[in-house]
Order: structure tokens, then sequence, then C-alpha cells
């Protein structure tokens, strides 16, 4: 099963500056207010977005068709991102995990975050195989939030049932080093299925990497992990 992937809804990124005050003066020249003369200009308010990678910058860093197994093609219908506009932070919807969402695209979701304030993402695939990309930049500490409820989204789909064959799935998950500044992957298996599932999750600064694959004999962890360093390294240029 794979879902859509995620809307684009982009906001309007203008900001209003600040004008700064100046004091009035009496007939004498001196100020009015305190006697200096002066008044202290407010405070510019931080940009949240600032030092995050916009949608475009984003899909720039997605692995390039040589990252991924042969055999493999692009899916047009699979590839989006937010362009040059963040969007609005959204805040993690509470509530028991929707498992089944493991196995799609934008799997991220699973997390209760919808994602980024930007976005980039595409797939690959053929009749029997797919492996998909997608990295998502979040304000301020939220991407290690994400990451460490994907955690707890794997201790509570450690056995569920998918949509389609109505099969029952064994989630296993693990912390994975060497990949970014903090990784983890889970591996999903059934009885019912002809391969099973390589999900990575990695983190660099703000940005969180995640990568599906079901290509390749090993449940796609090869390939998932190509597809991750390639798009890790990229992100650090």
């Amino acid at each position: 099963m794979r879902l859509p992937t995620r809307a684009v809804m982009l906001i309007a990124a203008a900001a209003l500056p600040l004008a700064l005050t100046a004091c009035s003066t009496d007939s004498t020249g001196s100020g009015s207010d305190s006697g200096t003369g002066t008044s202290a200009a407010p405070a510019k308010a931080k940009d949240p977005n600032s030092g995050l990678a916009t949608g475009t910058r984003l899909k720039k860093a997605l692995a390039p068709a040589s990252a991924f197994p042969s055999g493999l093609t692009l899916e047009s219908d699979g590839s989006a991102d937010s362009g040059d506009q963040f969007l609005s932070p959204a805040g993690r919807k509470a509530g028991k995990p929707d498992c089944t969402r493991l196995e799609t695209t934008s799997w991220i979701q699973v997390s209760g975050y919808k994602g980024g304030v930007s976005f980039a993402q595409n797939g690959y695939a053929s009749k029997t195989a797919e492996v998909d990309q997608e990295i998502d930049a979040f304000q301020g500490t939220t991407a290690a939030a994400v990451m460490k409820a994907l955690r707890t989204v794997a201790a509570e789909c450690a056995t569920y049932t998918d949509t389609d064959a109505h099969a029952k799935v064994k989630l296993t998950g693990s912390a994975t080093a060497g990949l970014g500044d903090e990784a983890y992957t889970m591996t999903l298996t059934s009885g019912y299925w002809e391969n099973g599932t390589t999900l990575i999750a990695a983190r660099s600064g703000g940005s969180v990497v995640t990568v599906l694959s079901t290509a390749g004999s090993d449940n796609g962890a090869a390939s998932a992990r190509k597809v991750t360093t390639t798009i890790l390294s990229a992100l650090k240029k």
C-alpha cells in the first residue's frame, strides 16, 4: 500500500520591518522622555527558520538515480517539495500511531508529526520493489523530538495487521551508528510477503531523512542505507 505524497501547502513568508522609535524633543532640544535625547530600538525577533534549508535546497540533496538499485525508475507522481517558501509548523498529533503508515511514502507521519516546515521527496520503483526518500527540516529541537517519537512507534507497532493482505507484520527496531547525528532503523517482515521492508530515519541537525526500501533479498537494508548515506553527505555540503 502506498499513499499519495505529502500535499504542498505554502504560506507567505514576507516579514514587515520593525520601526525604530525616536524620542521627541522640547523647545530646548533635550529629550522629553528621560532627558537623554534617545530611545532604545525594540529587539528584532529571531527568524525561527533561520539556517533551515528550503524545499528547493532539500530537493537538490535527494539521492540521485545512481544511488538506487538497477531496474528501478523514478515515479513522477511521487515527487514533491515545498519550494522556496516555508510551511507553518505543526505540533504533534497525539494518540495511538497508525502502524500501517510504515508501509507508505511520507511514513515520517506515523510519528505524529505531519512533517517539517520544508521538505522534498521522491521514489523509485519496479514491479517488485520500491525505494522512497524524504527530507524534512524542522524548527528548533523538533527534529530530535521526531526521532524520539519514531523510537516510541517502533515499540507500539511491534506487531500489527497490514491493510492490503490483512497479514500479521512484525517490526524490529534499533539505534543505528554511523548515520548523521542519530539514526534509527526499523525492519518490517511478514510470512505473507515476498520480501520485508527496511525503514531508516536519520537526523542531521534540524533535518530528518526518512528512507523506505523493499529492494534486495536483505529486506531492503543495503539499499536503504546507501540512499540514506548519500543524502546525509549532500546535506553537509
